[in-house]
């Protein structure tokens, strides 16, 4: 297995060991809840579901035949024979109105209870041995908070309650008169004793709310939606503890929205048949109006068909404009031929043809006079102008050309006329033309108030049809799908989940306590917290001492402290030099109270043996502990006298340790006003060098680093140094504190200590003993 892996599972058996070391917390926390479960399932009313399902007929849109006229299916009057909104239908069940209805029919304002064993059980209809009616309310009254109990002797009727100050005594069919209400106790007719015999009745008693309390608590009860969100089928749902009273009120519930509907649909359909006819004869009244409207137009603008008239004038306007063009042609072609021929008075040419003169006299006479021209000149090859028969020719050709002057002067006169009459024609059209688009709109706006008046006239003699049929047929509007049944197993208390959250929250109360208390938690409790935090070697681990265990180690000890010192000398034999001289070992910490002195005595006998010598030098001198060892050497002389040359020689202020013949002990002595002047002014190495000769460890029981400067005044003496932490008191912070003195070479060669470590923290406490006659553990030993 490589290193990352091996890390990993440390890493998770360290998550998970806080938790297990506490799996008692689990077993015990589990039990209770349980337990707690159990007594709440047993005295717990069970709840039990009841469900009905119900079809919206007609939850459908307007038929296409109302076309337009849709609109109408969201007024009032039309409401029954529209849209059919199933989201409505929701609401309508749900509302406050239906629920009160159902309340007065099943007088739910009452309820009453029979005590039992376990829990109370309620009385209703035919498990009822009698009835409580209420007869009215008493308004601006307190309602009761505390049952009416109830107790029938014969006829006598006794009612009492802590809210009464006097019992009241009553007889049955006889109204009682309590502070909120008035009321009537009357015997059950339908009681069955067969059903309730499992059930003592003995101590029976009633509850009261007002009116509108039990609405709204029913109302809160009661659950209404779509078994489908792509169907009508509405489904009804209650949980209540009385199995009939909740199918009762389904049903009911059903009932009543179904007398709502037949009412609504009857009334509306009277409304609408009566609201119909009289539109029928006002639309009837307006449709003839607009119908004279439009004769009047026609008659008015002396038309038939708009269309028509407007096809046909625009016919004779582009006649009348081509014939325009054509008789302009004609009198300039005209015009052009009479000023050729005024040009000939002299001479006989031939005069142009083919021109496009539409005059067929003109054409024959051109056609004449340019032949009378050509036998002119076929006369004139042979003889001269003076002959008779050219002469005879000439005299014809200007008397021809007379009378084709005159024929073109009179046809251009008549195609004058003919143009004036076409112009005036052309105009006459034109604007009849134009009058077209006026005429078309006005008679367009008479012509959609027409049909709209004939499509809603038409619309309403359906509509007064259809609530004719409407009034005939009234059935339910919901068809019952399920009568209102209840299911197998209850919803309240459910067994299976109730143990099921016991054991989750038996199990994650005390997952949270130890969670939140190692989330919160910022000391040192392991040597693996230590680990994480510094990588300065930990040099042993010393267990927590309980009341029967011994402060001190002894001779041929083989307890777990004896063998955690072993540990921690033989780790720090590696750390000392291996000169033959007196090796000074530091024993510090970062506040007081982690047990520096207690570790400097035991490090100190764990040492000492028949050929070493170890001396315990109490360097703590503003707080001595060192005397604790051996409160009748509280008040000798020591360290403080030494440093303030009181006594010269130190073999004076050396005492034997009375634990072991070769470990002697310097006490502090007197606490000085000047502890720092007195370990910085030389005489401390001085008592150092002058014992280093009879001793082959010296420990040095020193002040907290954090607290005080003193033990850095006199850290250079010393060969290593041990720092002191424990567990469950050194906070985490401290460890930072630490490791930036080893940085700053203010203390050196150091190793850690972690002192009052609890057996289910060691490193390998869980696994094996100390001493040699530890075995490994079995596997329920590890558990325990």
């Amino acid at each position: 297995m490589d290193v990352t892996r091996k890390e990993d599972e440390f890493n998770l058996r360290e998550l998970i060991k806080p938790y297990i070391k506490k799996w008692y917390w689990f077993f015990i926390s589990v039990i209770i809840t349980l337990a707690l479960a159990i007594l709440y399932i047993k005295y717990t009313t069970p709840i039990y579901m009841a469900q009905s399902s119900v079809l919206i007929k007609d939850a459908k849109k307007m038929s296409n035949a109302s076309g337009d006229f849709g609109v109408l299916s969201g007024l009032g009057g039309f409401a029954g024979m529209g849209t059919n909104s199933i989201e409505n239908e929701l609401e309508i069940f749900k509302s406050k109105k239906i629920i009160e209805d159902v309340t007065k029919n099943l007088k739910l304002q009452v309820s009453i209870f029979s005590r039992e064993k376990y829990h109370d059980v309620e009385l209703y209809k035919d498990t009822n041995p009698f009835n409580v009616l209420v007869v009215n309310e008493k308004e601006d009254e307190a309602l009761p908070t505390k049952p009416i109990n109830i107790k029938i002797e014969g006829q006598k009727i006794t009612l009492s309650s802590e809210e009464l100050k006097k019992d009241i005594i009553t007889t049955f069919d006889k109204t009682v008169s309590l502070p909120y209400a008035n009321f009537i106790i009357t015997k059950n007719q339908n009681y069955k004793p067969k059903k309730v015999k499992k059930l003592s009745l003995n101590d029976i008693y009633f509850t009261y709310s007002d009116f509108v309390g039990t609405v709204n608590g029913y109302q809160e009860s009661v659950d209404v939606g779509l078994v489908d969100k792509d169907a009508t089928v509405i489904g009804l749902s209650m949980a209540h503890a009385n199995k009939d009273k909740s199918k009762d009120i389904l049903n009911n519930l059903v009932d009543i929205y179904n007398e709502y509907a037949i009412n609504d649909k009857n009334t509306e359909s009277k409304k609408t048949k009566d609201f119909i006819d009289e539109r029928i004869v006002l639309i009837s009244k307006e449709l003839g109006d607009v119908e004279s409207d439009k004769e009047r137009f026609k008659l008015d603008n002396d038309i038939i068909d708009i269309p028509s008239e407007a096809k046909l004038n625009m016919g004779i306007y582009n006649e009348t404009r081509r014939r325009g063009i054509e008789l302009e042609t004609q009198i300039e072609v005209s015009r052009m031929l009479l000023s050729y021929i005024d040009n000939q008075t002299s001479t006989f040419q031939i005069l142009p043809t083919n021109v496009g003169l539409d005059n067929p006299s003109a054409t024959s006479n051109i056609t004449a006079y340019n032949k009378l021209v050509m036998d002119r000149n076929r006369l004139l090859e042979n003889a001269t102008p003076e002959n008779p028969l050219v002469k005879e020719v000439s005299k014809d050709l200007i008397g021809l050309r007379v009378a084709m002057r005159e024929s073109l002067q009179q046809f251009i006169t008549n195609l004058i006329s003919t143009k004036n009459l076409n112009e005036r024609e052309n105009y006459r059209s034109d604007n009849e033309v134009k009058k077209v688009p006026g005429q078309e709109k006005l008679f367009r706006n008479i012509e959609r108030q027409q049909q709209i008046k004939e499509n809603l006239y038409l619309l309403l003699l359906q509509k007064r049809e259809e609530a004719a049929i409407s009034m005939a047929m009234s059935d339910n509007k919901a068809r019952v799908v399920d009568h209102a049944y209840i299911m197998k197993n209850q919803v309240a208390p459910k067994k299976m989940i109730s143990l099921l959250a016991a054991l989750v929250i038996g199990s994650l109360i005390p997952f949270l306590f130890i969670y939140i208390k190692e989330l919160l938690n910022n000391k040192l409790i392991s040597k693996h917290d230590l680990e994480k935090l510094t990588t300065t070697p930990i040099l042993s681990e010393i267990p927590r001492l309980y009341k029967r265990d011994g402060e001190i180690i002894k001779n041929n000890d083989v307890s777990p402290l004896a063998e955690s010192f072993r540990i921690l000398v033989t780790n720090l034999n590696f750390m000392l030099p291996k000169d033959r001289s007196a090796k000074t070992v530091f024993v510090t910490s970062t506040i007081k109270g982690e047990g520096k002195t207690f570790v400097s005595v035991n490090l100190a006998l764990a040492l000492a043996s028949a050929t070493k010598k170890v001396l315990v030098i109490g360097s703590d001198i503003r707080n001595p502990q060192l005397q604790r060892y051996n409160p009748a050497m509280k008040n000798v002389k020591g360290l403080s006298e030494y440093l303030y040359e009181e006594i010269e020689n130190a073999k004076e202020i050396i005492h034997p340790s009375g634990y072991h013949p070769n470990c002697d002990f310097i006490y502090s002595g007197v606490i000085p006003p000047n502890p720092t002047d007195l370990l910085q002014n030389g005489r401390y190495s001085q008592l150092i060098d002058s014992v280093k000769d009879d001793y082959h460890f010296i420990i040095l029981d020193t002040a907290p680093l954090m607290l005080v400067t003193d033990s850095f005044l006199i850290s250079d003496t010393a060969d290593a140094t041990v720092y002191v932490t424990r567990s469950e008191v050194t906070q985490k912070d401290f460890i930072n504190f630490a490791n930036n003195n080893i940085d700053a070479a203010k203390i050196k060669n150091v190793g850690f200590v972690l002192n009052d470590v609890h057996k289910n923290n060691f490193g390998y406490g869980n696994k094996y003993g100390y001493g040699y006659q530890a075995e490994e553990k079995k596997w329920w030993q590890k558990i325990l």
